[in-house]
């Protein structure tokens, strides 16, 4: 837990100096990481599907960090309106509630839960991007903004489904579909949400539309085959 907190300190640091997707698809480098610890030090059998997804997804995200440009840098690109905020928030926040009641009724109900978990925390991380923006004025009294309860709200949300989703399920897939899932969301906000400024080269912004599509379709691909959770 101090490990976790630590590093959520961190992000949230990273979060209020660089855009979001410089620190998303940084962050997004530690699925290789963590898959390669579960494997050699876990004994967590790790399939070969799962390597070639684990591995398209460090291929698209490092596309995705490649094709951002020395302008969308040279800021911390944390200006936004109320109104996107709230409707790219609360369709990631809804997105993972209607999930709940979908996973019961699959044979995949662990992988389905990493998604909604990935949903909720990239909504918790997109407003954390927010309330970042506010610091300059308000100082600790960012504490006090309402945007602190909904980070609050989202992140025990959060980990109450991922919780759930270990429990019934491999930890490797639960843990990549969770991380890309919030990921996407996350880096997705850049331009949508903080203004972050799409390449202007048409081949680098074909580039940034394919390593969107490779992240999603290695999330896919992640999950192995229906296993039956072991007691």
């Amino acid at each position: 837990m101090a490990v976790a907190m630590g590093s959520w300190g961190l992000h949230v640091a990273a979060l209020s100096l660089a855009p979001i997707s410089i620190v998303q698809s940084i962050i997004a480098g530690g699925l290789v990481l963590v898959t390669i610890l579960a494997d050699r030090w876990f004994g967590l059998a790790v399939s070969r599907r799962e390597w070639i997804g684990v591995g398209l997804t460090a291929a698209g995200l490092a596309f995705l960090a490649a094709t951002i440009e020395h302008k969308t840098v040279d800021n911390a690109h944390a200006s936004w309106d109320g109104v996107v905020l709230a409707a790219y928030v609360g369709g990631a926040t809804l997105i993972g509630t209607v999930l709940l009641p979908v996973a019961r009724r699959g044979r995949i109900e662990g992988i389905v839960l990493a998604v909604s978990a990935g949903a909720l925390w990239g909504a918790s991380d997109i407003t954390i991007k927010a309330l970042s923006g506010r610091t300059h004025d308000l100082g600790a009294g960012v504490m006090l903004h309402p945007l602190a309860l909904v980070i609050l709200l989202l992140s025990l949300y959060g980990v109450l489904v991922s919780g759930r989703s270990l429990q019934i399920a491999d930890a490797v897939p639960v843990i990549i579909v969770t991380s890309a899932t919030a990921n996407v969301l996350t880096i997705a906000s850049g331009p949508i949400v903080f203004g972050e400024p799409l390449p202007d080269a048409p081949l680098a912004l074909a580039l940034r539309i394919a390593a969107f599509v490779l992240v999603v379709a290695a999330t896919a691909l992640t999950p192995p085959p229906v296993r039956t959770a072991s007691a």
